[in-house]
């Protein structure tokens, strides 16, 4: 697996920008009532939105990077209130006049100038992707800010989680690879060359996979799991891997700024077996079918919860044991938009759950079921679109053989 080079992979992070402020931004606003979205970051306590509102060598916030989008008739005006910096004028027009005011001073004209009768920050009580301004800065606009803008201010969570959540085209091009790069840990990972029978613990095999993140330059978003079900002995559990287990790995990395999040079964050969057991084979099969149901649920402009509700429903009524537990996962791993039940909590989820979907965002499609003493676990990530939700890298039906 070639890791992209860093130039590359920048090259590649300022194309998405552009098409984010370009193709994404203007949607995501025409839903809000706002007329104004201020986003400010102080240094080394950024919002979350920063990363995937700045260039690629833009690192950290600059003191108080400060981001301005206002609609202007039929346009979104980007503005840059902040030190002067050449690769973020590429992208937002200079408002400050360092030498002259105060940012807040500039805030202050620039609301006069254009007018502005809703003011959106992120602060929200429900979602930490919505909820990027310190309150220290929040306390200090409120002070600066003229009393007649500050009686403007308001919410609304949807402008951050619709930014965050919704993938741009050249991120849909590039979501293979990334999970071509996290397939080539768990494909190593499960393999003969690193499980030996009666010796090999899952916690070696956890280990493997960090080093092998590591040492391709890249990072997991959690820590790797590693757990086993044996044959007569109950609940899955982590321990020595023996001849006969059914092996399961939970595994996520963060690459250019996409995360995937993914789980795998591997089968340890018994002496003399040629294939996987039947019982496991079948299991596995209702499973996917599980997942198939979940899929068929997605549709635009429903909500997590209706898409629990409807998957459950039916997958009990075809004789299913499931639970439903999906998530968005995009620039964080479980990441902004609505989610689809909780794995401890299987009914609908007040608020977070009621976000509703929209094409072109990232879920990872996770659940299990119950097929007669063993639990299957599975977890792939997807892509929402206009026509259906997509695999994107094969083998979803496939469990790895190790003899």
């Amino acid at each position: 697996m070639q890791i992209k080079s860093l130039k590359e992979q920048a090259a590649l992070q300022d194309q998405i920008l552009k098409e984010r402020l370009e193709v994404l931004l203007p949607k995501v606003m025409a839903n809000s009532e706002a007329d104004a979205w201020i986003i400010a970051s102080k240094e080394y306590h950024e919002d979350l939105l920063f990363p995937l509102l700045v260039p690629a060598s833009y690192l950290t916030a600059r003191r108080i990077t400060l981001l301005a989008f206002i609609k202007d008739h039929d346009t979104i005006r980007r503005f840059s209130l902040s030190l002067p910096d050449e690769d973020l004028a590429k992208y937002y027009e200079s408002y400050w006049d360092v030498q002259k005011e105060t940012q807040s001073e500039a805030l202050n004209r620039m609301f006069h100038e254009f007018d502005v009768q809703h003011i959106a920050w992120n602060i929200s009580e429900d979602s930490a992707f919505a909820d990027g301004l310190s309150s220290g800065l929040y306390q200090q606009y409120q002070r600066e800010i003229e009393a007649c803008f500050v009686e403007r201010f308001m919410e609304d969570k949807l402008l951050a989680i619709k930014l965050m959540e919704i993938r741009t085209e050249t991120e849909k091009a590039l979501y293979p690879h990334v999970l071509e790069a996290a397939f080539s840990v768990i494909e190593d990972t499960f393999s003969k060359k690193n499980i030996v029978p009666g010796v090999t613990t899952c916690a070696d095999l956890e280990w493997h996979m960090k080093q092998m993140v590591q040492d391709m330059g890249l990072v997991f978003w959690f820590s790797p799991t590693i757990d086993l079900q044996r044959e007569g002995e109950g609940p899955r559990y982590y321990g020595v891997i023996e001849k006969g287990d059914l092996l399961h790995c939970d595994f996520g990395i963060r690459y250019m700024n996409l995360c995937t999040d993914t789980q795998r079964n591997a089968y340890v050969a018994k002496d003399g077996e040629t294939q996987i057991p039947e019982k496991i084979k079948k299991g596995f099969a209702v499973n996917n079918r599980f997942q198939d149901i979940v899929r068929e649920n997605f549709k635009l402009g429903r909500t997590g919860n209706e898409v629990f509700t409807a998957s459950i429903e039916q997958a009990k009524k075809e004789g299913i044991i499931p639970c439903l537990y999906s998530h968005p996962c995009n620039v964080y791993g479980h990441g902004p938009g609505t989610i689809i039940g909780l794995y401890t909590n299987q009914s609908e989820i007040p608020v977070r759950g009621d976000i509703c979907l929209d094409y072109d965002t990232v879920f990872a499609l996770e659940l299990n079921i119950q097929y007669e003493d063993m639990t299957f676990y599975s977890e792939e990530t997807v892509l929402f679109d206009e026509s259906g939700v997509h695999f994107l890298y094969p083998g979803r039906d496939e469990i790895y053989w190790i003899q």
